[in-house]
């Protein structure tokens, strides 16, 4: 029994570390291109202030962290586990892709085309979470929504910025 707490507990702090860590790597494309460029663009009026994104990222990734443990604490044997924790690593690879497209390379245009797979990824994540443990599943929602609302304003910013 002490054994599986102390399994638990190093799966969930690596599940928030790499979410975390997904993160902080997209951070370094953002913060440098914030006070510049993206100042400079013509945004909707639907567009949050600044400093609301930092505060909604940090809680998604906290959800991202322990959806994707509840799933991986569940045996990686278990297939429904692997492609579930497959399919998660995937699109936390194009959530920091869409960072370094967006920001990095200061494009709306590379933007859209990450922030497409990475909304089809999340929602392939959810089904597959749900199979597995439908908390796991549950707390993904506000993360698909945010990346819906995400989506809505890449789209606009690029239609305002030709």
């Amino acid at each position: 029994m002490r054994d599986k707490r102390v399994s638990d507990i190093i799966k969930l702090l690596i599940s928030l570390a790499a979410c975390f860590g997904a993160g902080f790597i997209g951070s370094l494309f953002t913060r440098a291109a914030i006070p510049g460029w993206y100042v400079l663009l013509e945004k909707p009026s639907f567009t949050p202030p600044n400093w609301l994104f930092a505060p909604v990222w940090f809680l998604l990734y906290i959800l991202m962290g322990i959806s994707v443990f509840l799933v991986w604490r569940k045996g990686i044997k278990v297939f429904h586990v692997r492609e579930g924790l497959i399919i998660f690593i995937i699109q936390l690879v194009l959530n920091t892709l869409w960072s370094y497209a967006f920001f990095g390379l200061k494009s709306p245009l590379w933007g859209l085309v990450v922030i497409v797979p990475l909304w089809t990824a999340i929602l392939l994540t959810m089904i597959n979470f749900y199979r597995v443990s439908r908390t796991a599943s549950f707390l993904l929602i506000p993360y698909i929504l945010w990346v819906s609302y995400a989506t809505a304003l890449n789209f606009s910013i690029y239609l305002l910025n030709p």
